[in-house]
């Protein structure tokens, strides 16, 4: 363990969980130089319960930034469609994106390649132990912590996020409010075998008073889940039967597709909560710990990777000394708002599953006619599902690429996310321009005769954007939640490649 009370250890952070959101956070802070430690509840070898089972198009984007996207597709079922309610279907084979599809793949298949990557950059890892407290100052943060053994010990650190969960022990030493509300108390979930398999394609839908959904996985399997309603509260704790679940899915489709053989079973309550500030001083919350939301469309691993996307070059970059501390408000003004639009999404999604009665049923009936028939609106539809139609606020007057999602265009040098691997921003000139520059910039050219010069960010949104840059010196300021960095366009003489 690092040091005493009252020590400071200027450069390091520690990283309270090892679950999806923490493993991309500690890869990205390690990439950066960053020392991290991240500290983890769990034994080693031991696996999160693997409730997640997608991964949308704007989460494999940012892990194709990290190198890690083709190989975690090999892993899974690629599903093009969803089919929602019986009567809307959902294509997402158009998206503007390298992976127009949701990726059906067990949780740990995307630990496994984030463990990597955050170990071979040289993340330490202390297992079996957990927070039991935490007390910061100006100079950092103090982490009370308490081994398996029953043993106490301390951590201090400049920086300490909390990605430890929905009942994330950071929350609480913060004293974090969580508000919200418990939606569904019993949702049964299983992976199972079906001895009459539907279309292999997601599908959600609700009848009477119980909803299911059904999502294939590549081995032949598929995760299904479920609630009824007339079942009241039952603590999660409770064993789960495959009659049970059976019952459900009958109510909700019908039928039970000849569901057989469960390799795994269990029962979870569903609640929509989030915490009011991602930022407390030097301490940070991200993933379930900051937010939680319902399960219908398979986005809360995803909204925590994207949390982590979003924080991890910010953090690094004021531990690194090269942005002032205020740099990590922006954390907070921008993924709180996609927080919140997650939940509300995500959460009519499961009320209109768990429509029941007339009036319920005819809203539902009229918002899927308008969403399957209406462009705009299924247009809009899949990009909060899928995560690329989110963009984060812009200053005034600022061109209308920034703070937007810049997809993967190619460049004279290789596609954008290819060049965003290095962890830096990119800037994107025209074919002839070149550009001199601090030092923290990736440099690369259009490979078609657009004349746009384009800033973007480590995490793939715009920074900065101009139709008309000249040869005056451009600094991107740190008011409008970025670095300070500048560069002088249409200079003479070699392009450092640094």
């Amino acid at each position: 363990m690092n040091g005493t009370p009252g020590t400071t250890f200027q450069r390091n952070v520690v990283v309270v969980g090892a679950g999806p959101t923490g493993l991309l956070l500690a890869g990205d802070l390690a990439a950066a130089g960053v020392p991290v430690t991240v500290v983890e509840r769990r034994p080693q070898g031991i696996s999160n319960l693997t409730r997640a089972f997608g991964v949308h198009a704007r989460t494999l984007e940012q892990l194709d930034a990290r190198g890690l996207a083709d190989e975690l597709v090999a892993t899974g079922q690629i599903i093009s469609r969803l089919r929602l309610f019986g009567s809307l279907s959902l294509d997402i084979s158009d998206l503007p994106s390298r992976f127009p599809y949701l990726l059906v793949t067990p949780q740990f298949e995307v630990e496994k390649l984030l463990l990597r990557r955050a170990e071979k950059n040289g993340a330490t890892f202390v297992y079996g132990t957990e927070v039991a407290g935490l007390t910061q100052d100006e100079t950092g943060v103090t982490l009370d912590v308490r081994r398996e053994d029953g043993t106490a010990d301390t951590l201090r650190a400049a920086y300490a996020v909390g990605a430890d969960g929905v009942r994330s022990a950071v929350r609480k030493a913060l004293r974090m409010p969580f508000p919200g509300h418990s939606v569904i108390k019993s949702i049964v979930l299983a992976d199972v075998l079906l001895a009459e398999e539907p279309d292999r394609t997601a599908v959600i839908n609700g009848m009477g008073t119980a909803f299911g959904f059904l999502i294939p996985f590549e081995d032949g399997y598929w995760r299904v889940g479920g609630w009824d309603r007339t079942r009241g509260a039952i603590p999660d704790t409770a064993p789960v039967e495959l009659e049970e679940l059976r019952a459900i899915i009958r109510r909700a489709f019908g039928s039970d597709f000849g569901m057989h053989d469960a390799r795994w079973m269990s029962r979870f309550h569903s609640d929509e909560r989030q915490v009011p500030r991602y930022r407390v001083g030097r301490v940070l919350l991200a993933g379930d710990a900051a937010h939680t939301h319902s399960a219908a469309g398979g986005q809360g691993m995803n909204t925590g990777l994207q949390d982590a996307a979003n924080l991890g070059w910010k953090l690094a970059s004021v531990v690194n000394g090269q942005a002032p501390e205020a740099l990590l408000d922006s954390y907070h003004d921008e993924r709180h708002p996609v927080g919140k639009a997650v939940l509300r999404s995500s959460g009519a999604l499961l009320r209109l599953a768990m429509a029941h009665t007339p009036l319920q049923r005819g809203l539902r009936a009229l918002l899927t006619l308008t969403v399957g028939n209406v462009r705009p609106a299924a247009r809009r539809a899949i990009g909060q599902i899928t995560g690329i139609g989110y963009a984060y606020g812009a200053p005034r007057g600022a061109h209308p690429f920034t703070g937007k999602r810049v997809p993967d265009v190619e460049l004279q040098e290789g596609r954008l996310y290819e060049q965003l691997r290095a962890g830096r921003f990119v800037l994107i000139t025209p074919r002839s321009a070149e550009a001199g520059h601090d030092g923290r910039l990736t440099v690369a050219h259009w490979a078609s005769d657009r004349r746009t010069t384009l800033l973007v960010r480590p995490d793939g949104y715009a920074a900065w954007a101009s139709e008309t840059a000249g040869t005056e010196p451009v600094t991107v300021p740190t008011a409008a939640g970025e670095m300070g960095i500048s560069w002088k366009p249409a200079t003479r003489g070699a392009i450092p490649r640094d």
